[in-house]
């Protein structure tokens, strides 16, 4: 729809004369009205006073947002001070303005974005936010309307999203620390490492729901292991020590609620740059880890699981293995062969969340229960070829067997938070034999398969319908993906963009029916490369953006997925 030009202040005059009108015509504002020093866009008007609340943008030109060219003449400077400033104007925005601000990570998001140096106003600010429009007794409430519309938005623009009205040094903080942490992801495969964890790291939270840093006298910051320990020059922080997590296996054991978890958790999280104060500003992870575990009930589709199930009682070939209600020995075996197959060079496991008959098969289990008639194969006789014939480096929590031990690269001890590194003491006790035979000693090359676009659809009713339900699901069209064991979402608005990105998948004909899932992924990886345009042109509305592995874990869930396949 076009409209007419408007005039700098008109839109005062126009909610004066639709004041007491029917709440329909709020719909007549539509598009952009410029008003001293923004624009305000009505991005999509409310339908009623009890839908959803209208969709609106502020868009602040370079010259009255005053930002120097070097705070965002980068995609990660732009990131940053995009992130600073949607936390700025979340904090002024008042009651019932909603500024989707994020939590403790800093992503890319729809909230607000920078103009780069190819845009028609570098260094110009777009803040997209909701807010519900006044109309009492459905009709259009023009005073309170023009209060919001035309005072209570520019004073959030005025103090929010001019340079000259932030703190500077808060500012230069958090894109430096943003800096920091990705100059320290990149380090990591040159360096021959999968993580890093800072010296002075903080990794408890406050709680399940808080995730927030833990404080309080009984917290311990992180010191690595002599063994372990590194130093890496990072751009502002400078020699910055700590551990280095190397290649390979890697087992992490100790007593119960003595931190492996935490510390884990800790490198689930390392694939997100975090806000200064969180105390894992400098806990990095490679961007390619994935976290996996057991998930009894989910759907498989044609997952090659042979590596992990010979045979089954029901004759089922297990190398084109589909079901809707998996066991958690085949969903995690599906979980870690799916990760691969999207591109995942680092896997995540904890015990605690893991199925033990997938995981270990010790030597009295062996000679009680005959191999022929055991179809599982553990994953300690897989774990070494996974990354010897495939390059997929492991990070294992196991407190519980110690068979692991025999085939560790090295072993992580924690001890009340301390790290120690007993790699040694562990090669010790692993040379004692325990009478265990290994049942396997190679990965097999992942079989890949290539989604069926018809079996993807986002709409309901002729309209595009995605929903976040928390991080627990996904509202896509008129299915429901269960997302409770996709451990790295950051927060609901990223499991919007999931939905987006499955969307343009198919709208863009990145999923054919002839092409690999993974070389779809390559294409959507192309244009979020580019920011969160592509998918904005989904929908106007909050996301994040999405990593390629949750994009995948969602689409492997949606019970519709039909696949072709490699044999």
């Amino acid at each position: 729809m076009t409209h007419r030009p408007r005039r700098d202040g008109e839109l005062s005059s126009v909610l004066r004369r639709l004041d007491g009108a029917p709440y329909s015509r709020y719909k007549s504002l539509t598009g952009r009205w410029p008003a001293p020093g923004h624009q305000l866009e009505m991005v999509r008007a409310q339908a009623d006073p009890f839908a959803p609340p209208a969709r609106l943008a502020l868009h602040i030109p370079s010259a009255i947002a005053g930002f120097p060219p070097e705070l965002w003449r980068t995609p990660l400077r732009r990131r940053a001070l995009a992130g600073f400033l949607a936390r700025r104007a979340a904090a002024e925005a008042g009651p019932g303005i909603l500024v989707d601000a994020g939590g403790q990570e800093v992503l890319d998001r729809a909230s607000c974005q920078i103009g780069g140096p190819d845009a028609a106003d570098p260094g110009s600010v777009t803040l997209r936010l909701n807010a519900p429009l006044p109309g009492p007794r459905r009709r259009v409430d023009g005073r309170a309307a023009e209060e919001l519309l035309c005072h209570r938005l520019p004073r959030l623009a005025e103090r929010a999203l001019r340079h000259q009205a932030l703190d500077t040094a808060a500012l230069q903080r958090f894109i430096h620390t943003v800096e920091d942490s990705c100059a320290l992801r990149e380090a990591l495969p040159g360096l021959g490492l999968v993580a890093f964890v800072a010296d002075g790291a903080v990794l408890p939270r406050r709680s399940g729901v808080d995730d927030r840093m833990a404080t309080g006298p009984g917290v311990v910051p992180f010191r690595s292991p002599e063994k372990l320990r590194l130093t890496v020059e990072l751009p502002h922080a400078g020699r910055v020590p700590g551990m280095g997590v190397p290649e390979g296996v890697t087992l992490v054991v100790g007593g119960g609620f003595h931190g492996k978890s935490t510390l884990l958790r800790a490198l689930e999280s390392g694939i997100h740059d975090h806000v200064p104060g969180d105390g894992r500003e400098l806990v990095a992870a490679r961007p390619d880890t994935v976290k996996v575990r057991a998930e009894d009930g989910r759907r498989v589709e044609r997952v090659d699981l042979h590596a992990f199930v010979s045979h089954l009682p029901t004759g089922q070939d297990t190398a084109d293995f589909r079901t809707d209600n998996a066991s958690g020995s085949t969903s995690q075996a599906a979980s870690m062969v799916e990760a691969v197959e999207a591109g995942a060079r680092v896997l995540l496991v904890d015990e605690d969340t893991a199925a033990t008959n997938l995981m270990i098969r010790d030597a009295r289990m062996q000679a009680l229960v005959a191999k022929d008639r055991e179809p599982l194969t553990p994953f300690v006789d897989l774990v070494r070829s996974l990354h010897r014939d495939h390059g997929v480096s492991t990070v294992l929590v196991m407190g519980g067997s110690g068979d692991y031990l025999e085939i560790a690269d090295r072993v992580l001890m924690m001890d009340g938070y301390r790290p120690s590194d007993v790699t040694a003491r562990a090669g010790e006790l692993a040379a004692v034999p325990t009478g265990r035979r290994p049942e396997a000693d190679a990965f097999p090359a992942v079989a890949h398969r290539r989604p069926d676009p018809a079996s993807v659809n986002g709409t309901a009713r002729g309209r595009v319908r995605i929903a976040a339900r928390g991080t627990d699901a996904l509202v896509f069209g008129e299915h429901t993906v269960d997302l409770r064991a996709v451990a790295q979402l950051a927060d609901s608005p990223q499991v919007v963009g999931v939905g987006h990105a499955l969307a343009l998948l198919v709208r863009e004909g990145h999923l054919d029916g002839r092409r690999t899932l993974a070389a779809a992924l390559d294409l959507l990886d192309g244009q979020l490369a580019l920011g969160v345009g592509p998918l904005l042109s989904v929908r106007d509305e909050d996301f994040a953006l999405p990593r390629r592995f949750e994009v995948a874990a969602a689409l492997n869930r949606l019970r519709t997925l039909t696949v072709g396949r490699d044999r």
